[in-house]
């Protein structure tokens, strides 16, 4: 186990790329784990006589606000660490929405195939005809505007990537040689798809994940932009930017430092997922 470990470090950091998002994400998640040591200030008490003060290195800044303060006089920087942590947990979820789901519904289309691979595949064909941030929109609308809802929308929307993905894999899988002899040997249908094909499929369902943790930040930051995720005070990147919007000429820092968090989370995850394709994938290590 030590030497498969040590044998996938020294493939993944041959990717300069992949190891710099890496250490994007593993920032990110150690600013969310100890954001309280982080920072003195607290994300939702407000202090109206502090309210826009500049960055600390601008003119006029205030020491103690590296990253200035907003309209309610709440530290940026505060709500940006604090904000890491609603960003994981977005991602978390709704990425194992999508996971479940996807793995269930493309298992069950690739194994049997014949009308159940019919039904579901056009399910996943016609969500996949709606973009998904509109699709997400119309979930967030028919369940209510709050994170959660945004959350479940979010893993919705991303179900017909998985389940294609699985089912293109189980589809490559049941036919071969080790699945049809433990079929031979008396394993059942369940056994055959949880215990034989699926863990033979899981190389492209890591890489997805983790391209869908990007997507999935991103989606709630645009349905919390919209009035649809996040609801004020949350300190969630895309609800922050959402209330600058009114203050981008006067208090520009408001909404470029929750934008630039947003960049380099989904850059980080991104060149993660890229990094593991190449380590992870046989076809593309022959290349």
């Amino acid at each position: 186990m030590r030497e498969r470990v040590f044998e996938f470090y020294k493939q993944f950091k041959k990717n300069r790329a992949a190891l710099v998002g890496a250490y994007i994400v593993i920032a990110l998640i150690l600013c969310a784990i100890f954001a309280p040591l982080l920072t003195p200030h607290d994300p939702l008490i407000q202090n109206l006589d502090n309210r826009l003060v500049p960055p600390i290195w601008s003119e006029g800044g205030m020491s103690g606000y590296i990253l200035g303060t907003d309209d309610f006089g709440r530290d940026v920087l505060t709500r940006i660490l604090y904000g890491a942590r609603i960003s994981l947990v977005i991602g978390i979820i709704s990425v194992s929405i999508s996971l479940i789901f996807g793995v269930l519904m493309g298992a069950v289309a690739g194994f049997f195939g014949g009308l159940a691979d019919l039904i579901i595949m056009r399910i996943v064909d016609i969500m996949l005809s709606i973009p998904a941030i509109l699709l997400a929109i119309v979930i967030v609308s028919i369940l209510g505007p709050n994170l959660f809802n945004a959350m479940i929308a979010i893993g919705i929307v991303g179900i017909p990537t998985f389940a294609r993905i699985v089912r293109s894999s189980v589809l490559a899988e049941k036919e071969k040689e080790y699945v049809i002899a433990s079929r031979v040997n008396g394993s059942n249908n369940i056994r055959l798809i949880t215990k034989v094909v699926l863990p033979n499929c899981a190389t492209p369902l890591i890489v997805q994940a983790t391209m869908g943790f990007a997507s999935a930040v991103l989606e709630a930051a645009g349905l919390s932009f919209l009035g649809l995720g996040a609801q004020p005070p949350t300190p969630e990147w895309g609800a922050m930017l959402s209330d600058s919007l009114q203050f981008i000429t006067t208090a520009s820092w408001m909404i470029i430092f929750p934008g630039i968090a947003i960049f380099l989370t989904v850059m980080g995850f991104n060149l993660v997922g890229d990094g593991l394709m190449d380590v992870l994938d046989p076809k593309l290590k022959e290349k």
